[in-house]
């Protein structure tokens, strides 16, 4: 690890928090779940991102059609390339084939951007999933591709999943000089867990055993050329050494997303601590891990709605949680305080998500019932998930591109709807207002769980004579059950509106709001302040408030 230390030093000196790409992605092999599912998550976290559901239909192309290529974030035109003669169908992230790419930025070393290249790392997603069929194909589309237009992304991510395995691939580009990418994709054992969250993660990696490794062939000759390895040994090349990010925030702010999910479902994670605490000399935290249990679609949910809680990081324990225990925290992430420069966490669940899932993958199932993208809008924390089949060509109006903007509110967007829910809890009495969201949202998903094995069984009967009539049952289903958690979550928004206004908080009975006998409001209650919210008070202002004895005049 020495050999790369210094090289660490001078590459970074402040920390970097990029949350402009700022997503998590966890991962559960097939030998890990209690179904035999494959499944990813990811959180497409950022600030100027609006949270809808992408449809590309599957279609046939002309010979010598082109593709314009725009870039994902930004939108900007990068250019075009040659059209596939055919393209599958693709909703979010997951195609008709059950075919899943998910992705977070590390941002890695910036004089290896190429921004001449065509090819941005939203794009090679969608092209991808439009291109291949299994994780193993989209690997070779997604290298092939910048290999022949060019990479003009800084370092990523991606999680590629198929319904029989799942990897993880890292890529940076060669520099301004250069066309292409160096990369290297990992499989994740099927009875492992993994995760990535903005910070490259594959550290040694085999280099002989092609079933489980790919890479570029001159990755680690290129990295000694260019002075990224000054190590003889190549089975001691660590990409993540040799093309990361390295400064306190890839470790606390990134890393330790990845640790929480760890924690919360495999043994000794305690072992880990220093090294998301910042301390590089620490044992490096894995790619992989095995969790003590067998996880269900509803632990993936859970750690894609964590904020640390029973952790050393927990976000609901400090000063800056407020009175009412909030774990949010708005940006900036750092700030300085007499010349010292400090942090709040960065948790998996954050405010400024545009969408989440939790995608699964089956390989029991046909294609058209068995791609699972559980999708919600906004926070994770305070969404719902509902089931989008990978087979659907209608998507439901409240989650469709075009619905609304970032900029223009509609109350038929959901993403609108839930952050109106979101943004009403995260700094006015949280803990009790959090308490009633999730009320609603455990009824929501607890009754879609509940029909499941009804619905894909009934499913699964249309498919054995018409699977486009299985596909358009579950199509219906789907957009029935979003516009729905959309209504329903509308009404709750305006519920905590009317029960938390002016910061009373009005009684309830088995009729709703509790009124008088002349059917005026009850008097609602205060729940006020916690204690150490006021002792925070009188440590600041000492006598100032102290309420003081006066004297009666008489």
């Amino acid at each position: 690890m020495k050999k790369y230390i210094f090289l660490a030093i001078l590459m970074t000196s402040a920390l970097h928090y990029n949350d402009a790409n700022a997503c998590t992605n966890l991962i559960a092999g097939k030998g890990a779940t209690s179904d035999g599912s494959v499944m990813v998550t990811y959180a497409a976290d950022s600030h100027q991102l609006y949270g809808e559901l992408y449809y590309y239909p599957a279609a046939d192309h002309k010979k010598g059609s082109m593709r314009e290529v725009r870039e994902w974030d930004s939108h900007e035109h990068r250019g075009y390339i040659p059209e596939a003669a055919h393209t599958y169908s693709v909703v979010g992230n997951m195609n008709e084939h059950q075919l899943l790419i998910a992705e977070s930025t590390f941002g890695g070393r910036h004089e290896l951007i190429n921004r001449d290249g065509i090819i941005d790392y939203g794009s090679l997603i969608y092209i991808t999933l439009q291109r291949a069929k299994t994780a193993r194909e989209a690997i070779k589309v997604m290298t092939d591709l910048v290999a022949e237009h060019g990479y003009c992304s800084s370092g990523e991510s991606f999680s590629i999943a198929d319904p029989n395995e799942v990897w993880v691939m890292e890529m940076v580009g060669r520099g301004p000089k250069e066309k292409g990418a160096l990369w290297v994709a990992v499989r994740i054992p099927d009875d492992c867990i993994s995760g990535h969250a903005n910070h490259s993660r594959i550290h040694k990696f085999p280099l002989n055993d092609p079933e489980n490794c790919i890479y570029c062939p001159d990755l680690i000759s290129w990295a000694r050329k260019n002075g990224y390895y000054s190590g003889d040994n190549d089975a001691d090349f660590s990409f993540s050494f040799a093309f990361g990010d390295w400064d306190y925030s890839s470790l606390r702010g990134c890393d330790a997303r990845v640790w929480a999910y760890y924690n919360m479902y495999a043994d000794g994670m305690e072992r880990y601590f220093n090294w998301c605490d910042g301390d590089i000399t620490a044992e490096i935290l894995p790619l992989y891990v095995k969790p003590n249990r067998k996880l269900t679609v509803d632990d993936l949910k859970a750690g894609m709605r964590d904020h640390f809680e029973n952790t050393p990081f927990d976000m609901t324990k400090d000063v800056g949680a407020g009175p009412w225990n909030s774990p949010y925290r708005f940006r900036p992430l750092t700030y300085d305080v007499d010349g010292i420069t400090y942090t709040h966490e960065r948790a998996i669940a954050t405010q400024q998500t545009a969408f989440v899932f939790v995608g699964q993958v089956r390989n029991w199932l046909p294609n058209e019932i068995g791609g699972i993208l559980w999708f919600g809008v906004d926070d994770a924390a305070t969404t719902v998930f509902i089931p989008m089949y990978c087979s659907m060509t209608e998507i439901p109006h409240s989650y469709a591109v075009g619905t609304a903007d970032l900029l223009t509110l509609n109350w038929e967007s959901a993403f609108w709807v839930n952050n109106f829910v979101a943004n009403q809890a995260y700094d006015r009495y949280y803990s009790l207002m959090f308490a009633d969201i999730e009320k609603v949202q455990k009824r929501i998903e607890g009754a879609l769980s509940l029909n499941q094995p009804e619905i894909e069984a009934k499913a699964l009967q249309l498919y054995k004579t018409s699977p486009k009539d299985a596909a358009k049952y579950l199509n219906d289903y789907s957009v029935e059950q979003a516009e729905k958690a959309t209504k329903d979550y509308k009404a709750l928004g305006e519920y905590l509106l009317v029960k938390y206004l002016d910061g009373n908080v009005k009684v309830e009975d088995e009729n709703g709001f509790a009124k008088s006998k002349d059917g005026n409001p009850a008097k609602p209650k205060w729940p006020g302040y916690d204690n150490k919210y006021y002792r925070n008070i009188v440590k600041e202002t000492g006598n100032h408030f102290r309420v003081k004895e006066v004297k009666d005049p008489k």
